[in-house]
């Protein structure tokens, strides 16, 4: 079952050397985890999961014939954590105060309140 998830996941990947794929049989249960390089994992995983669904359905087809289940995982690699980035920004001299923003907001309410043309029902 190893060697047959293996033939399909490689040649739908670009770096077929990255790929592994592991098989447990656990109470008459495949459990076959794939892993891939991180560029290949939406070629495993298809759009909208098309890809990897359709690799489900054959193992369990082939598993059901051995009478048995399998489960597929695909293990996707951990995302890097982004490094924080610091930015240091000057205020500008003429940095309008919080006060004269809000009083100029309220002004342009009233303004476009007044302007509303009534609408007849």
């Amino acid at each position: 079952m190893e060697q047959f998830v293996g033939y399909i996941v490689k040649n739908l990947v670009s770096n077929p050397e990255a790929v592994t794929v592991s098989c447990k049989e656990e109470n008459e249960t495949f459990q076959i985890t794939i892993e891939v390089d991180p560029s290949d994992v939406g070629k495993v995983i298809g759009k909208k999961g098309g890809a990897i669904n359709a690799l489900r359905t054959i193992v369990r087809t082939v598993a059901a014939r051995l009478q048995r289940r399998a489960q597929v995982e695909l293990i996707q690699p951990e995302k890097p954590a982004a490094e924080s980035v610091h930015v240091e920004t000057a205020e500008p001299e003429s940095a309008p105060a919080a006060e004269t923003v809000a009083e100029e907001v309220a002004v342009v309410e009233e303004e476009a309140v007044a302007e509303a043309v009534p609408v007849e029902v």
